[in-house]
């Protein structure tokens, strides 16, 4: 006589019988439709001409429960509700799967047997995952990126204190060192990440999330814990239709999904250093914060960044990886939990049209540095968005409002700087007392000073102007007429300033100052790593 099956086997049959079945009915459907299943270990996914299926497994492991019908409903439901704040295009409805567990359909009018989430299909060569391995992201897709997720991040309300769910309450922390236990413990863990490292990354994030507790506090009292995605992998992120957009949030756990808005946005920045995009990375992080304007949560970025990179090393141990991943994971999150390395102040100086906005921005991009732009900050202090423009008379580009933006300029600068992270400032900097501002804080912070001159002739100037308020894409409002009083007021550069200064002229084309920079920042580079 057979023993009757384990109640968890006997479900995860019936699981499979239900697949099969519902794979005949949609293939009887349309047998025009090549159709494919995707299994992973808690879901199964069928694919059927322009819509996917999705069901959970009836299983129950650590971290999530699907064992129960009312289980698999709810958190279809969640995922349904979570992933049509991102992607209402392709998540769809959750329906009944109704039948025997031989001859399920989906709707019908029997006793649910279970449920199945529908969606839109796309194509898997737009996933930024795919992208980058085909060497196709671009700056504009990881920018477009930024801005999705920063009205994303504006529409959503602060989480109170009280963990989600009746779940008692973690923190990246706890998560990460988490992560290191189950690293530690998995038989199959690499040599090359030894007991004596590991020791050595729990300490290093004990020891930076403990400096920063009264910052992640104050960041939760003041509304920055939000109901966000979680799983901002560059798997979980496409360009569709056009579109660009984030899909597949955390639905079991909502504990991994109310989380800082900028441990939202470290995965992604720590995902696109772990596949050699680091000039993207910054540029994605640079064009999500001028949305936001959350300078303050970066002094975080790396701390969250770091426990992100513990995850993907903790998974790719877990699913059974290859070693060559989990080093790569691992290795970024030992040099993320160590923060920005010997960070240095750059400084723009030159007249409106003379390219100082592209200059400073691949500067940014080549030395992994925070872009500060006088012209967005500007409009943020009088509450405008970067391309609004400002009523006559506003006073927008007085005396009073370019004093007020430049000590913004240099409280952002400091704050940024403290947190050993590089800072370029794109401004005209155009009279001595605000260079002078901008070294004297170098200086006492103690890090490297550089003042980049960005020079045009004027017919160059006047045509990059004029083209500039045509098109009307960019936050710079400036005139012919503020040219020339530009040039009237300029201060030249003293001897002092000289010798920090480089100068970059720009009478091409703009595109052409890619080569230019990335020798500069080599130059800088090689300067710091030269004995004293």
């Amino acid at each position: 006589m057979t023993a009757p099956a384990h109640p968890a086997q006997a479900a995860a049959t019936a699981h499979e019988q239900r697949v099969a079945g519902l794979v005949r009915w949609l293939a009887a459907a349309d047998p025009r439709e090549p159709l494919a299943v995707v299994r992973t270990h808690i879901s199964t996914v069928i694919l059927a001409g322009p819509l996917a299926y999705k069901l959970k497994r009836p299983v129950r492991l650590t971290f999530l429960d699907f064992s129960s019908l009312s289980q698999r409903r709810f958190f279809l439901e969640e995922e349904l509700r979570i992933n049509r704040r991102t992607a209402p295009q392709l998540y769809l409805d959750v329906r009944p799967v109704t039948g025997t567990v031989d001859q399920p359909v989906i709707g019908g009018d029997g006793e649910p047997a279970d449920w199945v989430l529908r969606m839109r299909r796309f194509e898997a060569d737009g996933e930024f995952a795919s992208m980058a391995r085909a060497g196709l992201l671009q700056a504009r897709d990881v920018e477009a990126l930024a801005g999705h997720l920063a009205a994303f991040h504006r529409s959503l309300a602060p989480v109170t204190a009280e963990a989600p769910g009746g779940l008692p309450p973690k923190d990246a922390r706890q998560w990460a060192l988490e992560s290191l236990d189950e690293i530690a413990a998995h038989p199959l863990r690499p040599r090359g990440c030894s007991l004596d490292e590991l020791a050595a990354v729990r300490r290093a994030i004990d020891e930076t999330f403990t400096q920063a507790q009264a910052l992640v506090d104050q960041r939760r009292a003041q509304g920055f814990v939000r109901e966000c995605h979680g799983d901002l992998h560059l798997g979980n992120l496409v360009r569709w239709q056009g579109e660009v957009f984030a899909f597949d949030a955390i639905e079991f756990d909502a504990r991994l999904r109310c989380i800082d808005v900028v441990s939202d946005v470290a995965f992604t920045f720590m995902d696109l250093h772990a596949v050699g995009l680091r000039p993207l990375a910054w540029r994605f992080i640079n064009a999500w914060v001028g949305h936001t304007g959350d300078y303050g949560g970066l002094v975080l970025l790396h701390r969250y960044a770091a426990y992100r990179a513990l995850v993907r090393a903790k998974v790719v141990l877990l699913s059974g990886g290859d070693a060559a991943a989990f080093m790569a994971f691992w290795r970024l999150a030992s040099e993320l939990v160590r923060g920005p390395q010997r960070p240095r102040l750059v400084i723009t100086v030159g007249l409106s049209g003379s390219g100082k906005s592209t200059v400073a921005c691949a500067l940014a991009d080549a030395m992994g540095a925070i872009w500060l732009r006088s012209d967005v900050e500007r409009k943020r202090l009088h509450g405008l968005q970067p391309h609004e423009r400002p009523q006559a008379g506003s006073g927008l580009y007085g005396v009073d409002a370019t004093q007020r933006t430049y000590a913004r300029l240099g409280e952002l600068t400091q704050t940024l700087l403290g947190a050993g992270l590089s800072v370029v400032v794109d401004a005209a900097f155009l009279r001595r007392d605000e260079r002078e501002a901008m070294r004297a804080l170098a200086a006492r912070l103690e890090v490297g000073f550089s003042i980049v001159v960005c020079t045009a002739e004027t017919a160059q100037l006047q045509a990059r102007i004029l083209q500039r308020l045509q098109a009307g894409k960019d936050a710079s409002d400036a005139t012919l007429e503020v040219l020339a009083l530009q040039q009237r007021v300029q201060e030249p550069l003293t001897p002092d300033e000289q010798g920090h200064a480089v100068e970059v002229a720009n009478d091409g084309p703009l595109e052409a100052l890619a080569d230019p920079v990335r020798r500069l920042v080599a130059a800088w580079s090689l300067q710091e790593s030269s004995p004293a």
